[in-house]
């Protein structure tokens, strides 16, 4: 991997700083596979959307650059993980879902169950109306009530 350093500007942006002088102003870190693996293939792109550097492994980089990266990709993605499904409007979409996140309690729209894809045996990703994301990492661990309400959509 070249050697390279991040920086923060006096605008809040993060500017990479190539070992031979290159400076790029407003780069965005962008993750290749942000749920399968969140930590491994990142992207650092330009404000135009060109990809100046590939991250391999974000462990692999100083923790000055890592701590920015992951700083920058928490401001920009928002995917709540669904801890428990308090209630459901109906059994037939659309339908309004009572859940608990790790970010507190909210509602979601689900407009079709064709909205609800699976990620892996016990993974899914659940987006809603307004295309918010939201993550249910492993259905087995949810508590009994939760999981009868959500088997009538799969």
């Amino acid at each position: 991997m070249n050697n390279f350093s991040l920086i923060r500007n006096t605008g809040g942006q993060l500017v990479y700083l190539s070992s031979t002088g290159d400076t790029h102003n407003g780069i965005v870190p962008v993750r290749a596979f942000p749920i399968s693996a969140p930590d491994q293939g990142i992207s650092l792109t330009d404000s135009d959307g060109h990809e100046v550097i590939w991250i391999n492994n974000l462990a692999d980089l100083p923790e000055a650059a890592r701590a920015l990266i992951l700083e920058e990709l928490a401001n920009r993605e928002f995917t709540p993980k669904i801890n428990r499904i308090h209630h459901v409007s109906s059994y037939a979409t659309p339908s309004t879902w009572q859940v608990a996140t790790d970010r507190g309690d909210t509602e979601l729209l689900l407009p079709g169950e064709d909205h609800i894809r699976r990620l892996s045996h016990t993974a899914l990703l659940i987006t809603d109306a307004h295309g918010v994301s939201f993550l249910l990492p492993d259905i087995e661990a949810l508590d009994g009530h939760s999981r009868k309400m959500l088997d009538r959509f799969l």
